[in-house]
């Protein structure tokens, strides 16, 4: 495990963790990459259930890791721990020694802690420094995006990796109230940019911006192509890719990704013919993305974005 000092407290409830451990319980026995680590939960799970599996867990953000490194500490030499970011799979694969792999996970978005302690700057409820880094030893900070990004930037964020219909307005709203420095000033700088009708019928308004902010900051769709194409190269044969993506953005990414390593190319224009496709190396487990049951999203309101895509490694791909 990582030489890292735990925190005091980081405690994370995994997502459709049942579904997880069910779908990467299938695979040979061997090593599986747990990309994005953070508590530690989907792992604890999988090797509580697969005396054959040991995880080298990845996480760019070092509390996380070091909460999760507690926890498994019990599994012993079962578990690595590995302060990298998911685009360096293969890198910390090989560094182990090893050349394939018998399953990838991605949990992908903020995890619970994060958003819950003030001092990180993801959350819109609570008043702290505009930051929003996963990984604090270095990096552009929420900040700098929020008070450096000209206004059409800065909308075209908000468009892509928000999905945020007023996002011009909101734009402007923050241009015009810099310096932004806080998350509470952010957050109450995009309540008054929204109409007051969208303010009482739908969530908090600054969910769309911060989400935004905090994907630009980590680059996390930036990255997610080439973690993921590196996670498929990695699969042994009849292994499998699972990943959890909860923000439409990434959630696109998976799909095409996973469609055209499966032969099934994405048309380039809706009403058109697909490209041709190239020659498959894995399948589908199913059609579509499964969400989780009412159960869990009613205790875990957090859940509830949650989208779960799963690949398995053809026996005859090279």
């Amino acid at each position: 495990m990582a030489d890292l000092e735990p925190p005091g407290e980081f405690c994370h409830q995994p997502v459709m963790v049942d579904e997880v451990v069910t779908v990467l319980s299938d695979v040979p026995d061997g090593v599986v990459v747990d990309a994005t680590l953070g508590g530690g939960g989907h792992t604890e799970a999988l090797l509580n259930a697969n005396q054959g599996l040991s995880v080298i867990g990845l996480d760019r953000d070092q509390e996380a890791l070091a909460a999760a490194c507690a926890l498994l500490a019990p599994h012993g030499e079962r578990v690595i721990g590995m302060h990298r970011r998911f685009d360096e799979i293969a890198e910390a694969v090989r560094e182990l020694g090893h050349h394939e792999v018998s399953a990838c996970l991605f949990d992908l978005g903020v995890s619970s802690p994060q958003l819950d302690t003030a001092q990180r700057g993801f959350s819109y409820r609570r008043s702290g420094p505009l930051d929003m880094r996963m990984d604090r030893s270095g990096g552009i900070t929420a900040a700098e995006v929020v008070n450096s990004y000209d206004e059409h930037a800065l909308a075209a964020l908000l468009r892509s990796h928000g999905d945020e219909p007023y996002a011009l307005r909101i734009a402007r709203a923050i241009v015009a109230a810099r310096p932004v420095t806080s998350t509470i000033d952010l957050a109450d700088v995009v309540r008054g940019a929204v109409p007051a009708a969208v303010r009482r019928r739908q969530g908090h308004p600054a969910r769309r911006t911060f989400q935004a902010v905090r994907i630009e900051v980590n680059q996390e769709l930036e990255i997610l192509q080439d973690a993921l194409t590196q996670a498929l190269s990695l699969l042994a044969p009849r292994g499998r890719c699972a990943v959890l993506a909860y923000h439409s953005g990434e959630d696109r990414i998976v799909k095409r990704c996973f469609r055209d390593a499966a032969g099934e190319s994405t048309p380039p224009r809706p009403g058109l013919p697909p490209l041709a496709g190239q020659q498959a190396t894995v399948r589908l487990l199913w059609r579509g993305a499964r969400k989780p049951g009412n159960d869990e999203t009613t205790s875990n309101r957090r859940s509830e974005a949650a989208r779960l895509r799963v690949v398995e490694k053809l026996e005859t791909a090279q």
